[in-house]
């Protein structure tokens, strides 16, 4: 296993949290796929158990999914393109660090759960804001909204990463990336995965 499909449960939970939106993909051969924000579902022990969301009744990933519920979700966390001008080295070659998950799911649609994951994904991305935006704003038009979507479980069947993160660097380099580099979210997760190598 490479250096950098070494995580913690602590790293999907925060890549998720931080970086919602999602594509997922199903649907076999005939594959679709659309951008959803997903909130995760975590275990006792911390690992990812499932996903919730929901999507457009008329999206065609809905159709595709209800055939076949086999999904692919790909998240996507920061990334940034490291020049060796960053490394302060020339003769060291340019690359690019990043973070992703992939996950295998089974999508099951529930559309007695669909309020309910609207809730969920509104407690998720509203809390903490001065003045929490929820569904009684809408008034009637909810109602009509509502039943165009459907809610969606999906449950982890598989997940892999990949966090390339300067964890192969020497520390003087890795030292020069962090203080050089002006992507700040890629340099706070680099910092997450060299603790004490800088």
């Amino acid at each position: 296993m490479s250096i950098f499909e070494q995580f913690a449960c602590d790293d999907v939970r925060a890549l998720i949290e931080a970086y919602p939106l999602a594509w997922v993909c199903g649907g076999g051969a005939d594959m679709e796929a659309s951008l959803l924000p997903l909130v995760g579902v975590f275990g006792e022990d911390g690992s990812l158990v499932e996903l919730i969301g929901h999507m457009g009744r008329a999206n065609p990933l809905h159709a595709a999914l209800a055939a076949d519920p086999r999904a692919t979700i790909l998240f996507k966390g920061p990334d940034a393109y490291v020049s060796p001008e960053h490394a302060g080295r020339h003769n060291w070659g340019p690359t690019w660090n990043y973070a992703q998950l992939k996950i295998g799911a089974e999508i099951t649609f529930d559309p007695a759960f669909t309020a309910a994951s609207l809730q969920i994904l509104l407690e998720a991305v509203e809390t903490g804001r001065p003045q929490p935006w929820n569904v009684d704003a809408l008034g009637t038009r909810y109602e009509t909204m509502l039943a165009q979507i459907i809610g969606f479980r999906a449950r982890v069947t598989s997940l892999s990463g990949r966090f390339k993160l300067g964890q192969d660097e020497a520390p003087e380099t890795l030292q020069s990336i962090l203080g050089a580099l002006p992507d700040a979210a890629t340099t706070a997760w680099m910092r997450r995965f060299n603790p004490g190598r800088y």
